[in-house]
């Protein structure tokens, strides 16, 4: 006699055959049956519930972008896919594979209008829209199947966020119990010998070549090394691909001394990077600059054609052209390379406080620590003076730049790495987006450092308003509260720090204590320097 299973459990089986062992999320109507599924493989997934859609689908954010596994989150259909959406924007972005699980209305009132209860004009083609993948689940004996292809376009080529919908009426739906596919990731191209072999050839006859990585190239750090040991070439990152060759190789350019090599750069080989730096924040191009790109995704090589363009995993591109140049030799540049580093940290060491600070928390973070930024004076500097020691260490929201990222992500980056300290700076404008999730933190015990840095502003806007507006400032002045005495109204170890060396000495504190910490650090309205000339540099006089 078959078995019998509602489309609900059926999905629930599936997350496990997937290897998810944890959904964050909020219960609701909609999804009842398929929440009580999630009740009865407690021993199998951890549910986390949250007290905003936001912060769901970020925590399942920090999950899949500091392990590279799937993020899981559920929420109700309409209001809550809606509140959950910047977080897949910020997926969609950083590349990052995040499962949404959602409802939606009857099914035979989809698409009629009748305003029945969370209803979206088309929510399906709305998730289409900010995902890699999004399909419905129209019976229960499509559940598997529905799931697998979802899965396994995430995970495929170009990673990125999916989601799943099925109807009120269908997640209690009951028929035989199904088999449960697996979604596979795509076999990765096949390295073309003759695009590594004209790669090759360009790199032969280059005199100063340049190597950019992103977060493409986050598992292929020991190959890309390898490469730039050979070829004596700096290798360079903005965010996403910061720590996949560690800042203290001896090869790796932080950003801001890439920029002055750039001048004399004549081969740049972009592995896994959009070159955002090189194109749109340097915005100008050495004379006769030639371009090597290593991407799996090979629309890329449309979007900004190169020269030579290598589809292909990053790991296997790189591997590939380190055997293709075997017998190359370049003199030692090593030297070379740490002197720009060392001028360039002369440089931005004005950017003060934030540079003191940022070098407080290096400290008291061990290496293999988490250090998850935010959109705020700190988190900008961060991405230039903040050393990185391994891949998926810097989480960041990529070029979506969605303020009020970065606590909840913080969330999920330590469900995922529970042995491991996390670290989350935020302003205070940023951290009130998510400050409900400090409730989270407690109930489930989830021992993130949250540093507040409070300007009392929107310190972006106000700089902008003041400089190029005449001081004509429009709601980027900011009212907070005490953050001390509300991190303790959640039951929140709470500290605050006025200098480096006393956040450095509570921050270690706090880590060692393993629990929920909420740290405030007052900074003066419009005090600190800013960090764009070296984010945005001014392109060099020809």
């Amino acid at each position: 006699m078959n078995r019998k299973e509602t489309t609900g459990q059926a999905i629930t089986r599936s997350l496990v055959a997937h290897g998810i062992d944890t959904v964050f999320g909020i219960p609701g109507a909609h999804m009842y049956d398929f929440n009580d599924a999630l009740y009865d493989a407690g021993d199998k997934i951890r549910f986390i519930h949250t007290r905003h859609e936001q912060g769901a689908a970020y925590m399942a954010y920090g999950y899949a972008k500091s392990t590279g596994r799937i993020g899981a989150y559920t929420v109700v259909p309409g209001p809550g896919v809606l509140n959950s959406g910047a977080a897949l924007c910020t997926a969609y972005g950083a590349n990052a594979p995040v499962l949404c699980i959602t409802g939606n209305i009857m099914s035979h009132l989809i698409g009629r209008g009748r305003g029945q209860l969370h209803e979206l004009p088309d929510q399906l083609a709305t998730m289409r829209g900010i995902t890699k993948a999004a399909e419905r689940i129209n019976h229960q004996s499509e559940a598997g199947p529905v799931m697998a292809a979802v899965v396994g376009k995430m995970l495929s080529g170009r990673q990125g966020p999916g989601a799943v919908e099925a109807p009120w009426d269908v997640f209690g739906q009951s028929g035989p119990e199904i088999d449960i596919p697996v979604g596979a990731r795509a076999p990765h191209p096949t390295v073309d010998p003759d695009q590594i072999a004209a790669a090759a050839a360009l790199i032969s006859s280059a005199s100063n070549p340049m190597i950019m990585v992103g977060g493409g190239a986050v598992d292929a750090g020991a190959e890309i090394a390898a490469l730039a040991e050979l070829l004596q070439a700096p290798v360079t990152s903005h965010r996403s691909g910061k720590g996949i060759v560690p800042d203290d190789h001896p090869n790796y350019l932080n950003f801001v001394a890439a920029y002055e090599y750039w001048k004399k750069v004549d081969v740049l080989i972009g592995i896994g990077s959009r070159l955002e730096l090189q194109f749109m924040r340097w915005k100008w191009l050495p004379n006769g600059l030639k371009i090597i790109r290593i991407d799996i995704d090979p629309t890329e090589m449309v979007r900004l054609k190169p020269d030579v363009g290598i589809v292909s995993d990053a790991k296997d591109g790189a591997q590939a052209l380190t055997d293709a140049l075997a017998g190359y030799f370049r003199e030692d540049r090593r030297h070379e390379f740490a002197k720009l580093n060392e001028e360039a940290r002369s440089r931005f060491s004005a950017v003060q406080p934030q540079l003191g600070y940022l070098e407080a928390i290096r400290e008291a973070l061990p290496k293999n620590g988490f250090f998850v930024e935010e959109i705020t004076q700190t988190g900008f500097a961060a991405r230039f003076a903040f050393p990185t020691y391994g891949p998926r260490q810097y989480v960041t929201c990529g070029y979506q730049d969605n303020l009020g990222f970065g606590f909840n992500t913080a969330l999920g980056v330590k469900v995922a790495h529970p042995d491991k300290a996390v670290v989350s700076v935020s302003g205070d404008g940023g951290f009130m987006f998510g400050v409900q999730e400090l409730a989270t933190a407690v109930q489930h015990k989830i021992a993130v450092v949250a540093i507040v840095f409070n300007n009392s502003a929107y310190g972006n806007v106000l700089r902008d308003q003041r400089q190029i507006y005449k001081g004509r400032t429009l709601g980027s002045d900011l009212t907070n509260p005490d953050f001390v005495v509300l991190g303790e109204s959640f039951g929140i170890r709470s500290f605050r720090a006025t200098s480096p060396g006393e956040l450095r000495e509570v921050l270690e504190k706090a880590l060692a204590l393993d629990e929920p910490v909420l740290i405030e650090v007052p900074v003066g309205r419009g005090s600190e320097a800013s960090p764009w000339p070296f984010i945005h540099p001014a392109p060099h006089a020809e």
